[in-house]
C-alpha cells in the first residue's frame, strides 16, 4: 500500500486575524488596538513637524498647538504599551513598531529644533547617530530574536520625551529666560542617559555574540 509522503502545504495563517482589542489566550491580530495607535502615532509625526516649521519660531499659536501634539502622541506611548500588555496584544510586529514610532517623532522634533537654531546640532546628531544605530542593530539581528527596550532605553525614552517637551513649549516667555537653564538641563540629562543606553546595547551584544 502506497503512502502520501506529500500534499499540499498548509495555508499560511492570516497575520490581520485575530483579537483586536478583546483579551484572551487566543491569537493577537496585528491591526490590534495597540498596533493602530503607534501606527497613528507614527502618520501624525509630519503633521506636528510641519506646525513646528510653519511658526518659524515666534512662539505663536502653532507653536504651542504642536508642543501639544507632541506630549499628546508621545504619552500614547504609555497607552499603547499598556493595552498591548494588559489585553495580551503584543506582538512582533508591535515590539518593533513601537521604538521607530518613538524615533520617528523625537528625531523630527530634534531636527525642527535645530533647524530653528533652538538646541545644537551636535546634539541632535548624537541623539539621532545612536538611535538609527541600534534601530539598524535590531533590524540585523530581527531573524534570530527580537530585542526589545530595556530599562536603560525605556529611561532614555522618558528623559528625551520630557527634555524635548521642555524646548517646545515657549514657557520662557511666561516665566522668563531662566527657563532656557532648565531646558539645558533637561536635555544634558536625556543626552547622557542616550549615549549611556546605547553603550550598554552594544555591551549586552557583545557578551550575547561571545555566549553564542
Amino acid at each position: 500500500m502506497d503512502t502520501v509522503t506529500g500534499g499540499p502545504a498548509a495555508p499560511r495563517p492570516n497575520p490581520f486575524a485575530g483579537r483586536i482589542i478583546s483579551n484572551g489566550d487566543g491569537p493577537a491580530s496585528i491591526a490590534n488596538i495597540a498596533n493602530i495607535i503607534t501606527v497613528v502615532r507614527i502618520l501624525l509625526t509630519p503633521l506636528f513637524f510641519w506646525m513646528l516649521l510653519a511658526d518659524n519660531g515666534d512662539n505663536g499659536t502653532l507653536r504651542w498647538v504642536a508642543a501639544a501634539t507632541f506630549v499628546i502622541v508621545i504619552a500614547t506611548d504609555a497607552l499603547d504599551g499598556y493595552l498591548a500588555r494588559s489585553r495580551k496584544l503584543v506582538s512582533n510586529v508591535g515590539i518593533i513598531l513601537d521604538p521607530i514610532a518613538d524615533k520617528a517623532l523625537t528625531g523630527a522634533a530634534l531636527v525642527g529644533l535645530s533647524i530653528l537654531g533652538e538646541l545644537w546640532w551636535w546634539v541632535t546628531i548624537v541623539i539621532l547617530v545612536r538611535e538609527l544605530g541600534i534601530t539598524i542593530f535590531r533590524f540585523s539581528v530581527l531573524r534570530h530574536r527580537v530585542i526589545p527596550a530595556s530599562r536603560g532605553g525605556k529611561a532614555k525614552t522618558v528623559a528625551q520625551a520630557v527634555a524635548i517637551a521642555l524646548f517646545l513649549f515657549p514657557f520662557w516667555e511666561l516665566f522668563g529666560y531662566w527657563v532656557h537653564g532648565v531646558n539645558f538641563v533637561a536635555m544634558a540629562i536625556a543626552l547622557a542617559l542616550t549615549v549611556l543606553s546605547g553603550l550598554d546595547y552594544i555591551w549586552a551584544a557583545i557578551k550575547a555574540y561571545r555566549l553564542g
